[in-house]
């Protein structure tokens, strides 16, 4: 039995169970086997039946003396009832619409059944007891008992009854990985132990060698491309001074000085001879296109061209406006290209906009009379092709392989410089392993003179009096931001009143009940380009007052006249996303403030909220997050497809750093696992199925 083989390699999956576990993510052999359990069911405490205490979980064994089927015509109910018996007393037994256990169970059967006792009209029974006939491996009671990620039509028994059958198949056949020196739990045994164990230290074991197992192929997959990075060859850029000194003394504020170590990181990176591969990390409003643009600047008076790549066309246009203002008296071009539009602009710097064919655009980028060129990933399609693409900057979009910086690049035996940029700030833990293979820089400080935003948690009852403060910044000429979690409400919803606020409702309470003196506008991401674009352009230019979104004002919205964030049914959006929201205020003299509605009465919830109200920047923030909801819900981590065994390791930095050690180490002494053949297979697929670039 191959272990990368298809899932229906395996007896008894067919294409319907086949399909059923397509939805878990599993596919081969080996995902099956790294289905691991979120829980265990302790049933290993056996007792005798006189022994048996109410409602409390207990495990018997027993004979079973008589089963039959009892049909109740008033509820329609099938009741299966039997009576076990064991050396010290019987006791009834009774499950409800499980007609066919009179054929998995016949009288004199041996069985274990895990459950409840209750006690109702003078009977004392086992109410829909898990059930198991005695064999020499018990799989669902008498032991601790694996409960599995499921899927309708796919339960945990049956997840474990295939379990058992492909570990026996496999018996002595799967090949460890992992050197033996590590000192682990061996894997077949570990595989054994993670789904059938023995004891919960054994389980516990078994966790922490395939926690070490998976975040230990993180680190060889992120060291090999760090290794390989410098490997490829770039073009050397000189850093030009008298540029960028003549670019920083026309800036209407000073750099932070963090923006200045930034810069200066970055541009010893452009010096080298090898492929920078940099992540810009910084809070909302923290300054990353200044420091980006420094980049850009020394990079095209070299002589070469700087791709610059935004996630929306909205983004896509602030960034070309921005670039274009702070480029605009060094005799430059710089083009604007995205996917939806049929004009495209470019800007021969000392004129106006020049408005070009989308032809005419790609011919000049060609050619190389384009400097610096601005867009979506439009500029990833074949049609475009650089001249001498030296820099490649992206926002918010993190991971870009040399691959795709190759299809950027005319010359293909040079990669060009990365910079990637992020508004999302990354727990240290998280940064370590799945971006080990970027250097980092930090703009851990804001620019002076912004104003803490001041965050409150509204509760329902409050609602009026946050209108009355609305109202009174309105009449100071301040406008306001109000986001929802849906565009329209569903029917027959019945969740709580925030889970209800829905744009398209709250644009017509707001308009016409709450502030109808106001112009109130509404954004969401069904509205064509073009109309979203139209309806920013009108608040920034003050026509609207209001704005009712949905979280497409998450990135890239600069508005700062903006004093106000009101957020509806905060408790369906995660911190990170509740952080950048409070950022499209506090952008410029204006005191802010960023007020949380929610109806949720979890605890949790609350401690979330709370948890956002308290920090000031992103980076505390992240890590609370990462505390309080785990790495697997943290900032869409499932978009990288780790399992969750090692999401639930990434809050463990001294594991972290002992895994990227052995690594390295290993990576030494034997770079391309030669003499780790199953290794080098097991990271191939792995690979395969984890997405870092």
């Amino acid at each position: 039995m191959n272990l990368f083989a298809p899932i229906n390699k395996v007896s008894k999956i067919g294409p319907v169970f086949e399909s059923k576990l397509k939805k878990l993510g599993i596919e081969t052999i080996h995902d099956l086997l790294y289905h691991f359990p979120h829980r265990y069911e302790d049933f290993s405490d056996l007792i005798s039946i006189e022994k048996v205490e109410l409602n409390k979980l207990c495990t018997v064994k027993g004979k079973i003396l008589a089963i039959n089927n009892i049909r109740t015509f008033k509820k329609r109910v099938t009741i299966t009832e039997a009576i076990l018996q064991d050396k010290s007393g019987a006791i009834k037994v009774v499950w409800f619409n499980q007609p066919y256990l009179v054929k998995n169970l016949k009288k004199n059967d041996e069985v274990f059944l895990s459950g409840k006792a209750i006690f109702k009209k003078n009977i004392i029974y086992l109410s829909n007891p898990v059930y198991e006939k005695i064999s020499p491996i018990t799989l669902h009671t008498g032991r601790l008992v694996p409960v599995y990620p499921e899927t309708e039509g796919l339960s945990s028994r049956w997840l474990r009854i295939i379990l058992k059958s492909v570990l026996v198949g496999l018996k002595n056949k799967i090949p460890e990985i992992l050197p033996l020196e590590f000192n682990l739990l061996k894997i077949e045994k570990a595989l054994w132990q993670i789904h059938f164990p023995e004891s919960l230290k054994l389980a516990e074991k078994a966790k922490q060698r395939f926690s070490f197992e998976q975040l230990f192929l993180i680190q060889l997959a992120v060291l090999r491309q760090r290794i390989r990075i410098t490997q490829e060859k770039s073009v050397s850029i000189p850093i030009n001074l008298k540029f960028i000194k003549r670019l920083v003394s026309s800036l209407p504020y000073k750099l932070t000085n963090a923006q200045k170590k930034c810069s200066w990181q970055i541009l010893k990176d452009l010096e080298k001879a090898y492929p920078m591969n940099r992540l810009l990390e910084g809070d909302v409003g923290s300054g990353k296109t200044i420091v980006a643009t420094i980049a850009a600047l020394s990079t095209v008076k070299a002589g070469y061209q700087v791709a610059f790549m935004a996630p929306t066309e909205i983004l896509a246009k602030q960034h070309f406006q921005e670039v274009f203002k702070l480029l605009k008296n060094f005799n430059l071009d710089v083009g604007i290209l995205t996917g939806k539009e049929d004009k495209f602009y470019s800007k021969k710097l000392k004129n106006d906009f020049i408005e070009i064919s989308r032809k005419k655009l790609l011919e000049k980028t060609e050619k190389g009379e384009i400097n610096v060129l601005i867009g979506t990933h439009a500029l990833i399609q074949d049609k475009v092709k650089f001249n001498k693409l030296a820099l490649v900057i992206l926002d918010e979009q993190h991971r870009f392989g040399i691959k795709q910086r190759a299809k950027l690049c005319k010359q293909k035996n040079i990669i060009p410089h990365l910079l990637s940029m992020t508004a999302t700030p990354i727990p240290r833990t998280l940064a370590l392993t799945i971006y080990g293979d970027l250097d980092l820089s930090l703009l851990d400080e804001l620019p002076k003179g912004r104003k803490k935003i001041i965050t409150e948690i509204v509760k329902p009852e409050e609602r009026k009096k946050t209108y009355a403060f609305i109202k009174k910044e309105l009449k100071k000429g301040r406008q306001v931001f109000v986001v929802c979690p849906r565009i329209e409400e569903k029917e027959n919803d019945n969740s709580n009143w925030s889970e209800t606020k829905a744009v398209k409702k709250e644009f017509e309470i707001l308009s016409k009940e709450i502030f109808p003196e106001f112009k109130v506008g509404m954004i969401h991401g069904k509205l064509a380009s073009k109309e979203k674009e139209r309806i920013m352009k009108d608040f920034k230019n003050k026509k609207i007052d209001i704005i009712v979104s949905t979280s497409v004002v998450e990135v890239g919205i600069d508005v700062p006249n903006a004093s106000v964030m009101m957020i509806e049914g905060a408790e369906r959006f995660g911190l990170a996303q509740l952080h950048q929201f409070r950022g499209r205020v506090g952008r410029s003299k204006f005191q802010s403030y960023c007020f949380v509605l929610t109806g949720s009465h979890s605890t949790k919830s609350y401690q979330r909220l709370k948890a956002l109200k308290q920090a000031e920047t992103g980076f505390v923030l992240a890590e609370k997050d990462l505390e309080l909801r785990g790495p697997g819900e943290f900032s869409g981590t499932r978009q990288w497809g780790i399992p969750d065994l090692t999401m639930q390791s990434l809050t463990n930095l001294a594991l972290i750093q002992e895994t990227r050690e052995k690594a390295r180490q290993l990576l030494q002494k034997d770079f391309h696992l030669k003499n780790h053949p199953f290794l080098k297979q097991k990271l191939k697929n792995f690979q395969e199925n984890i997405h870092l670039e």
